[in-house]
């Protein structure tokens, strides 16, 4: 029997893979309390569920800076998809493309941005992983040549910070560094996505807003800032003129004791104001995720580690039937829910705890929200 959702590819992958593999995919940092937390903050939302409304046609598909996709989940950037397939990132290139949806391409991949290029037969996205002028320059310049639509740019990891459970397994990753094959110096392509395997890994490269000026000055793709959590870096981010924020914890692989990034989607959301676009990832597994995150402010969502459990699985067919379960359940939740299109999805959607996310008595950025109950 094909898996019935996600949790069912979970425990499937789990059972495929080698030990230090599963492990990888799965581990947090720390304490993995941020990891947990992204699941818990998705469960402590409940829907409002309307009726005897005619939903018997629903639009489910939608835009991200103007590429479109056939509904609002896209494939979030990780590394190492060798750990799961021996394709790797072509294989989930391919799986999102039969979905109709979006591929963001780590940095670390194993294979090339031009490979999984090749193999797409979807939008693209790069995110791009700051490692000093010259090769960041490199890399800009060859995912506009390869035809990636947006560089996804991660500010969240100023230091490398791998995982304790790695460490104690003393994880090797397998394969190369798809992207840096001509690098005379492999070091350099290891960075806060690339989770390297002992704590004395060099210091990054420093990346502030001078950066990202400078950044704006190689390409004419849209920006992408991916691991914004706060209501103060997104007010600079659209002052520095970016297209879209990324509210994203690395699924809590990064750092841990922080919200999760669903709890702080209406923040973000609310100190944009609809001149960028949001996005969320961490912690989606059902398609009711998805539209809790789309009645919270966010355009779409993206997810990680579920990729590895259906590359794990069924290679790109994993990919591909783990994405169309999300869109059966976000169909279904949209029915449920009276709704008919996601581009006017009615208030109130949701019901919310007034002690989940940010919220506070003073200064509550959601206290004037109907749904915030």
């Amino acid at each position: 029997m094909d898996p019935i959702s996600l949790y069912d590819y979970e425990a499937r992958a789990r059972h495929i893979l080698p030990h230090n593999n599963w492990v990888f995919i799965e581990a947090g940092a720390m304490d993995e309390i941020t990891t947990a937390r992204n699941r818990t903050a998705f469960e402590a939302l409940t829907l409002r569920p309307r009726f005897m409304r005619d939903t018997t046609e629903r639009k489910t598909s939608t835009t991200v800076l103007g590429t479109d996709i056939s509904f609002p989940v896209m494939i979030a950037p990780t590394d190492s998809h060798l750990n799961a397939h021996p394709e790797a990132e072509r294989a989930t290139a391919r799986g999102a493309g039969m979905s109709n949806t979006l591929m963001m391409c780590s940095t670390s991949s194993n294979c090339s941005m031009e490979e999984i290029a090749e193999a797409a037969t979807g939008p693209l996205w790069f995110q791009l992983s700051h490692r000093g002028y010259d090769l960041t320059e490199n890399l800009v310049k060859r995912a506009e040549a390869a035809g990636f639509g947006a560089i996804v740019l991660t500010v969240d990891a100023p230091f490398p910070s791998p995982k304790e459970r790695d460490l104690r397994n003393r994880y090797e990753r397998p394969g190369e560094y798809g992207n840096f094959r001509e690098t005379l110096n492999p070091a350099a392509a290891t960075d806060g996505a690339g989770e390297p395997p002992a704590w004395d890994m060099p210091q990054c490269p420093p990346l502030t807003w001078r950066e990202l000026d400078w950044l704006r000055s190689l390409t004419d793709l849209p920006l992408v800032l991916k691991g914004v959590r706060v209501a103060e870096d997104a007010r600079m981010a659209v002052e520095h003129g970016v297209n879209g924020i990324l509210v994203s914890t690395h699924g809590g692989r990064r750092f841990d004791d922080t919200m999760s990034s669903i709890e702080m989607v209406p923040e973000i959301a609310a100190a944009t104001k609809e001149r960028v676009e949001v996005y969320v990832d961490s912690g989606v597994r059902r398609g009711s995720d998805v539209l809790k995150a789309l009645a919270l402010g966010a355009t779409a969502v993206a997810v990680g580690r579920p990729l590895y459990w259906g590359l794990a699985v069924n290679g790109a067919e994993g990919v591909h039937h783990m994405l169309e379960l999300l869109r059966e359940e976000f169909n279904r939740a949209m029915a449920y829910c009276g709704q008919s299109s996601v581009d006017n999805l009615e208030d109130p959607l949701l019901n919310i705890p007034r002690n989940w996310g940010p919220f506070r008595t003073e200064n509550n950025l959601a206290a004037n929200l109907p749904f915030a109950l």
